[in-house]
């Protein structure tokens, strides 16, 4: 079986499982996620956070935006553009601020938060499958890039290629995986 054919699998089967967990489950794991990532060191020490709107029973990270915003610090969320390009804007009074300067480019960024549809213990990643991520997180050079997912979309091996981008980390309900040693997460 061909790559492609293999994260497409692994795609339909994590979404299928994410999108499959019963609400208590669901709810359950969303705050331990949350309440893992607020006692992260990287987390504590970031002023800039690129965090991700939860869609298709993706991770809900709600609760660790409160916090980071009661915190003071800068929550930007993905916006994604034409040819598959990736922008953080950060939600103002007034609606969306995207800019050249500050937090909206990339270098500015602490930690940026990835939903994932299917992952393993290395932290490669399957995405939705545009390569979003994949071409953005190359420019987010001073940044931790952590995977959010539920344990139920760990997989042995994920599908990925030379394109995808391994993570410094992978966040579940159960544990924090480590994929290299670059950053303290």
């Amino acid at each position: 079986m061909e790559i492609r054919d293999r994260k497409a699998a692994q795609r339909r089967a994590g979404i299928m499982v994410r999108k499959g967990l019963p609400q208590a489950e669901r709810a359950a794991a969303n705050a331990a996620i949350c309440a893992r990532l607020l006692a992260m060191p990287c987390f504590q020490k970031a002023e800039n956070l690129l965090l991700y709107a939860a869609f298709g029973g993706e991770v809900d990270l709600a609760v660790l935006a409160e916090q980071a915003i009661r915190l003071g610090k800068t929550v930007a969320y993905p916006v994604c553009g034409e040819n598959f390009t990736l922008t953080a804007a950060v939600p103002g009074p007034d609606g969306w601020e995207v800019g050249a300067y500050g937090i909206r480019t990339p270098e500015a960024l602490d930690l940026v938060l990835v939903p994932c549809t299917a992952f393993d213990a290395a932290c490669r990643r399957v995405g939705m499958g545009k390569g979003y991520y994949d071409r953005y997180l190359p420019r987010c050079r001073n940044a931790v890039a952590l995977g959010v997912a539920f344990e139920a979309q760990r997989v042995p091996e994920a599908a990925a290629d030379g394109q995808d981008r391994r993570l410094d980390g992978v966040v579940t309900e159960r544990k924090v995986y480590r994929g290299t040693d670059e950053f303290e997460l």
